[in-house]
């Protein structure tokens, strides 16, 4: 007997949510109506759609709302989709848009399979990544506090005159500045402590964060990257924090594209025209990843700092992280000396993170399996092999090989 499936689609908002069902013998989408977005109004509207015993797929878009629609589906026991909203097939002609409209063509390209699931993470993965992102929420508000009070000591016509800002004889500095008038003063005096107040809170969440990295079950992978030149434990958590379960992507340059960093192109009949990178998908990883990829402009060198984290990871991790090294600093002034621009060059490092992945890899037996291939693959984000035709799928295979 042939499985009854009902595709819902659902178009969600912060007090409503618009429903629409799709059967799956390719019947007409009907839409059911609007509910209340809560808990109750849901588990009612899976009861009524269960009334003649079909199997309930649902589907909604990604969006303010978060995954709580998602984890309370999936406690019900009913599959449901994120969907990436700018991956939705739309038709380029359709000017009208209304929540029925959104919810109708969700559950038909939910039927028909042409839906873009996001990767949803789970309840402590999530705050790991909330975390990461709060901070980096917070440094931009500290940026911008230094831009305004250096911008307000502009305007009147004071500058420092020593190397560079914001070190202890900055701060000593400003404590010395005065204006005429008093209400300045104080507009002076609201600004710096406006930048002092969020440094500290800087401060509280980057010891935040290495608390909860140390205790979360990624933390062999964190400690594995860290291994690696440019990669502290801020840049390490926001990359695992970020990506996941890396068993999403069918292939690297499947995640070279999430990451947004392969080129864009606009080719037509035998013309080809490729321009920069395409900045889709997840940018927090591309932003560390390419600040990471800066470090490579120097020489090659065990930096003290370097050696005190790699020593708390496996001698083959060490390897990979010093082989990439050497490797990544030699490219970095080959695309120089071709005359590339530095921007340029930072960017195909960071997309072209490519490690030895050698026999000794195999040998590891202070890292799991599992765990060792999650570093070896994070080490291999947007790379390209050497020349002669071999490309980043070779190397997923030699890793899930070893």
């Amino acid at each position: 007997m042939k499985e009854f499936i009902k595709y819902v689609g659902m178009d969600v908002h912060k007090e409503t949510i618009a429903v629409s069902v799709a059967a799956c013998d390719a019947g007409e989408v009907r839409f059911i109506g609007e509910i209340a977005n809560t808990t109750q109004a849901i588990e009612k509207l899976v009861k009524q759609l269960r009334k003649d015993g079909a199997n309930l797929k649902f589907c909604y878009e990604a969006g303010p709302c978060g995954y709580g629609i998602h984890r309370q589906l999936f406690e019900l026991g009913w599959e449901c989709q994120v969907v990436a909203p700018s991956l939705i097939p739309k038709k380029a002609g359709d000017r009208v848009k209304t929540d029925r409209r959104d919810s109708l063509s969700l559950a038909r390209l939910h039927r028909a399979g042409e839906l873009t699931a996001v990767w949803v993470p789970d309840g402590a993965q999530e705050a790991l990544r909330d975390l990461t992102r709060a901070r980096e929420d917070m440094k931009h508000l500290q940026r911008q506090a230094k831009q305004r009070l250096l911008a307000f000591l502009l305007r009147h016509g004071t500058s420092y005159g020593g190397k560079s800002n914001w070190t202890q004889a900055h701060y000593r500095w400003l404590e010395e500045v005065k204006f005429e008038q008093p209400v300045q003063q104080i507009v002076f005096q609201e600004y710096v402590d406006t930048v002092k107040a969020l440094s500290k809170r800087v401060d509280a969440m980057d010891k935040q964060i290495e608390a909860a990295a140390s205790q979360c079950v990624f933390w062999p992978v964190i400690q594995g990257l860290m291994a690696l030149r440019g990669v502290n434990l801020l840049t390490a958590t926001t990359i695992v924090a970020e990506i996941g379960d890396l068993k999403r992507f069918a292939s690297a340059p499947q995640l070279m594209a999430y990451l947004g960093v392969v080129p864009s192109e606009h080719s037509s009949g035998p013309t080809k025209s490729r321009g920069g990178i395409t900045k889709t998908g997840n940018g927090h990883v591309r932003r560390v990843l390419v600040e990471a990829a800066w470090t490579y402009r120097h020489p090659a060198r065990k930096t003290a700092t370097l050696q005190r984290r790699a020593k708390r990871t496996p001698e083959v991790v060490q390897e990979i992280a010093w082989n990439a090294q050497k490797r990544m600093c030699g490219r970095y002034r080959l695309l120089e000396g071709r005359g590339k621009l530095k921007v340029q060059v930072c960017t195909a490092i960071a997309r072209a993170h490519r490690f030895h992945l050698g026999d000794r890899a195999g040998h590891a037996t202070t890292t799991s399996q599992s765990v060792r291939r999650r570093i070896m693959f994070l080490q291999c984000v947007g790379s390209r092999m050497d020349n002669g035709g071999r490309t980043l799928e070779a190397a997923m295979r030699h890793v899930a090989t070893h």
